[in-house]
């Protein structure tokens, strides 16, 4: 004879079925991933549909834009805006190097050397932010002011001279110069370089370093062998987030620079809100995502490397 469930006893509560239970706990990741998706639908996806249906409208803005797949808008920009591109990608390649050579040692002292001074270095790190991107910009015009201190200085040094010859100065003024640009690219942006770079540094285990010492490496050996290897997921994640945002800056070159060192920055703002061709400045937009995005892919796979921070 087999034997029968009993019948439920009155009282007592019944547990629900077991595959009820496993399925809300499948859903719970993805009810806690419902506000972010939202906020992408409605601050990411739904802006770049609009941008993409105005880079291929047609008209003016008395007669309004009307989407007509006019595809050759994003030639026209590209053929007549590419020596701005070219100079956004080379100031804020520049500016993603030398925040890279300014910032690595300083992170490095952060993360080893700096003891109990280490929480006050990494306030100071990030200070800057306490101030208003266009105040720190601004106070840039007269760090370089011509007869300024840091000018005459430089002049001393013959620096202007070998600046000059390289075409990132004018004579003896920095002011309205491409390397008034560079320098505020690398100063708004060092702090996204050191960071990551920190973040990479202080994971690293010290006792490698002993380590290598045991083994009779030179310091230099060690640095070369052992701590930049380690730290280059900071390294790439450094410089990516250097690099997407001083391409598409255009406050630096508006305020340091002069009507030979506007970047595409400057020209999709000048389209937007002076000329009021909104489809040339949304194509020129694209194009600017098009080409950090093919940059920033290369330049991971290149990097071998997949562990940002």
């Amino acid at each position: 004879m087999t034997a029968t469930a009993a019948p439920p006893v009155a009282g007592t509560v019944t547990e629900p079925p077991v595959h009820k239970a496993s399925l809300r706990k499948r859903l719970v990741p993805y009810w806690l991933l419902l506000p972010g998706i939202l906020w992408l639908l409605v601050f990411f996806v739904l802006p770049m549909v609009y941008q993409a249906s105005t880079s291929v409208q047609t008209g003016s803005l008395e007669e309004g834009f009307k989407v007509t797949w006019h595809f050759q808008t994003y030639w026209d920009a590209l053929t007549e805006y590419y020596p701005q591109f070219l100079r956004s990608l080379l100031y804020a390649g520049t500016a993603t190097v030398l925040c890279l050579l300014l910032g690595y040692p300083l992170a490095y002292l952060i993360a080893f050397k700096a003891g109990r001074w280490r929480n006050l270095l990494l306030v100071l790190v990030i200070a800057p932010f306490f101030t208003s991107f266009l105040i720190r910009t601004l106070a840039w015009k007269t760090i370089l002011a011509d007869g300024g201190p840091v000018v005459e200085v430089l002049n001393a040094l013959h620096v202007l001279d070998v600046t000059s010859w390289l075409g990132m100065t004018e004579g003896e003024r920095v002011l309205a110069t491409p390397l008034a640009v560079v320098c505020g690219l690398t100063y708004n942006f060092l702090p996204f370089m050191i960071l990551p770079l920190y973040t990479s540094l202080e994971r690293i285990d010290t006792r490698l370093h002993e380590a290598a010492g045991d083994l009779y490496a030179r310091p230099s050996t060690t640095f070369r062998k052992v701590t930049f290897p380690l730290s280059m997921p900071g390294v790439v994640s450094g410089t990516l987030l250097t690099f997407i945002p001083a391409s598409g800056d255009y406050v630096n070159a508006e305020l340091l620079g002069s009507t030979d060192t506007r970047m595409i920055g400057n020209v999709i703002q000048s389209q937007y809100l002076r000329i009021l061709d909104y489809p040339t400045a949304a194509a020129l937009s694209f194009i600017l995502m098009a080409i950090v995005l093919i940059m920033v892919t290369i330049y991971i796979r290149r990097a071998g490397t997949e562990d940002l921070v």
